[in-house]
């Protein structure tokens, strides 16, 4: 079966604490009453259930798992009287967050990341229908127009998700990875006109996607990791292997994104929260949590 951990880290106690803490008697809006409001949301995780298995980079090594201490006395533990596990797995295990240390040597690790980070505007870009004719889909700079047509200029400083619902392969690694003959994967990315144009033009502080790479597959097959590169170099971070981006609105949620204060480490496990007019959405996986309000 598979495993959630659910704990709250340091990291998340601190933002909820600076979030919810008692509004100054001059503020007009009470702190306490935007938590009664978020409260009332519905919420829905955007994280996959992680386990030893699941689809990961294939450089990787699998997760091990191991208990360390029973309720009662066991000759395979080093004690009992309670439940504790040990996990060993790469960072980037499941719904994860890649910082600018992950590619760029000297840019920013996990643990410096501010506060403020964490607290973003969402926006949605579907383009599952377009995925569903052509696996080998790229984002292009025309469909974040046609997106901003639609909805308003994409703000600075938002959060910005593809939508491919490719997540829904989860957790078949072969349909995740969607090779043909030849070896070569075939599953959609970002371009990197459209990424210039959102981080450069556009500035937003974030992006996320529902694959296990930032590239298309078919660039990843070559190694190239262009876009990945281009966009860890801008110095910020991104979230891949999201899911039930199908329960977003594309348009005026916020995410929270918060994850373990872990010291110079190059990735973690992440969790993010987005708030919409009437809809929350949590990410959680072991060391992160991360939702979304609508």
């Amino acid at each position: 079966m598979p495993f959630r951990n659910r704990s709250v880290t340091t990291t998340t106690a601190l933002v909820f604490a600076t979030l919810f803490s008692v509004a100054n008697a001059g503020e007009k809006t009470s702190l306490w009453k935007i938590q009664e409001t978020l409260a009332a949301k519905t919420y829905v995780d955007l994280t996959h259930e992680f386990e030893p298995g699941i689809p990961h980079w294939p450089g990787f090594p699998d997760e091990g798992r191991k208990t360390i201490y029973w309720y009662d006395k066991r000759p395979d533990t080093m004690g009992s009287g309670f439940f504790s596990e040990v996990f060993t797995h790469v960072g980037q295990w499941g719904t994860h967050v890649d910082p600018p240390a992950h590619f760029i040597k000297g840019l920013r690790t996990v643990d410096q990341s501010g506060l403020k980070e964490m607290v973003l505007r969402l926006v949605v870009v579907d383009v599952h229908d377009d995925v569903a004719k052509n696996p080998d889909y790229t984002l292009s700079i025309a469909r974040l127009k046609k997106w901003e047509r639609e909805h308003g200029e994409i703000p600075a400083g938002a959060f910005v998700a593809m939508r491919t619902d490719w997540s829904k392969r989860w957790p078949d690694a072969v349909k995740m990875e969607n090779k043909d003959a030849s070896g070569v994967a075939h599953y959609p990315g970002w371009s990197l006109p459209a990424l210039k144009y959102l981080y450069e033009e556009r500035k937003i502080a974030a992006s996320g996607h529902e694959t296990t790479d930032t590239d298309p597959g078919i660039a990843t097959t070559k190694n190239d990791y262009s876009c990945e590169t281009y966009l860890l170099s801008t110095n910020y971070y991104q979230i891949e292997l999201l899911t039930n981006l199908d329960q977003v609105p594309e348009s005026r949620p916020s995410p929270w994104s918060v994850f373990q204060n872990q010291k110079a480490a190059q990735d973690s496990l992440r969790g993010c929260l987005q708030f919409c007019p009437s809809l929350t959405h949590p990410l959680h996986d072991i060391n992160r949590i991360s939702c979304g309000v609508a």
